[in-house]
């Protein structure tokens, strides 16, 4: 295969992983990145089957898992009205599991990775702004001064939901924001109260509470974390935001330790709405994913809400995806972005439209849709096929339908 030039604009979750993998095959990359000094900060995450058989191809697994708690299924639960429905890992595949983690851990491992790679050079604190033509049917990458990067054979636009690459490729596609985000914050869990399970506490479609435990976390001044952590999720209209932090704080924290007594020596780490950060979140469609020689992965392409909780694991399946379309065409740009647009097709489409269905079922104002779903969901999980087609989109394994899953095993043996 022949060596190419490829510029990566983005070093979250799937730039570095496509860096990583493709400078693996001898391409000469670069990343660049508009954080001057990128650190291991966010959230919890789950990492599925899917992102872990990918991590496991690139020799990651191991490390990531070790610091986060493994999960064996979802619970959800209402409000003073019982359970709703529990989903488990191993009832479609004993050797499924989930790994509730700080999305910091996954940050580290891959850019601690592309710094000991050869052939990936970091172009840090530099704001990419679109792209430029160069002879040949290349591209440069534009910085927000008008400089150009390149040229390249083949650009990767992976700079999250708010891409500045859209507009430039033309392809059709709409990019709006949800209306409902998510408070979130990170809590230590001495006791390990919260282990084994993502806890969802819900009530309607207006009120819902996630407490997801993520194991130890990323190091700390160069040393390991051994106090258990957990990420607290609060459902909130992004309307409200502001009055919350002027006078709902203290109502919020006692809302939180009715819905959930467990959850009471978490809220009392929160000092004030200060502690807590808002993640605001964009419903991105784009068909296809790339023209001749600039393709989008990640958020960039198809970002979502999290309700299956798919975004880190969708970002690392595209960029192995990305890596072994190139493989299969021998290098050839053209061919090869087309079939990556194929081949991520089914499992995207599936992963958009049921995330778009389940939505406004959980993160609403109408009111009547919670009523529809506390009647619907547990009948739904009692009928097999059904179950196992919850479970396969939880697990990221669905491959575009609903009763077919993805052979990670293979995935992961792939080299």
């Amino acid at each position: 295969m022949r060596s190419l030039d490829i510029g990566i604009v983005g070093c979250g979750t799937a730039g570095p992983a496509a860096a990583l993998f493709l400078a693996r095959q001898g391409h000469k990359i670069t990343i660049y990145e508009r954080v001057t000094s990128p650190t291991a900060i966010g959230a919890g995450i789950i990492l599925q089957p899917t992102g872990q058989a990918v991590l496991a191809r690139l020799g990651l697994a191991e490390e990531v898992i070790s610091r986060g708690e493994r999960l064996d299924r979802l619970k959800v639960v209402r409000h003073e009205a019982g359970p709703l429905i529990e989903l488990t890992y191993a009832d479609v595949n004993p050797s499924y599991f989930g790994v509730g983690l700080h999305r910091g851990v996954l940050f580290s491992a891959l850019y601690a990775a592309v710094h000991a790679e050869p052939g990936v050079s970091l172009e840090l604190g530099l704001a990419c702004e679109g792209l430029a033509r160069a002879p040949g049917g290349r591209f440069y990458v534009v910085d927000e001064k008008g400089d150009r990067r390149g040229p390249h054979d083949l650009v990767i636009a992976a700079d999250g939901a708010k891409s500045r690459f859209r507009d430039d490729t033309g392809l059709a596609r709409a990019a709006e924001p949800y209306p409902w985000g998510a408070l979130w914050f990170v809590a230590k869990d001495p006791k390990h109260v919260f282990q084994k399970r993502l806890l969802q506490t819900v009530d309607g479609t207006r009120r819902m509470l996630g407490l997801l435990p993520t194991g130890v976390g990323p190091d700390v001044d160069g040393k390991r974390g051994a106090v258990p952590l957990v990420s607290l999720f609060w459902s909130i209209d992004v309307s409200t935001v502001d009055a919350w932090r002027s006078s709902g704080f203290d109502a919020w924290r006692e809302e939180i330790v009715a819905m959930q007594p467990d959850a009471e020596d978490v809220v009392a780490q929160i000092r004030g709405p200060e502690d807590v950060l808002l993640s605001r979140y964009h419903d991105v469609v784009m068909r296809p994913w790339n023209t001749r020689a600039v393709v989008h992965l990640g958020d960039s392409a198809h970002a979502m809400s999290p309700q299956l909780g798919q975004g880190a694991n969708l970002a690392l399946y595209d960029a192995m995806i990305l890596a072994d379309a190139l493989e299969t065409e021998d290098g050839d740009v053209v061919r090869a972005l087309h079939r990556y647009s194929n081949d991520r097709r089914a499992h995207l489409t599936y992963y958009e439209t049921i995330t778009r269905a389940l939505t406004p079922f959980f993160q609403s104002n109408y009111d009547v849709l919670g009523v529809l779903r506390d009647l619907a969901m547990p009948l739904i999980g009692r009928l097999g096929p059904f179950r196992k087609a919850m479970i396969l989109g939880m697990t990221g394994t669905a491959d575009g339908s609903p009763f077919r899953e993805i052979d990670v095993s293979a995935v992961a043996k792939r080299r």
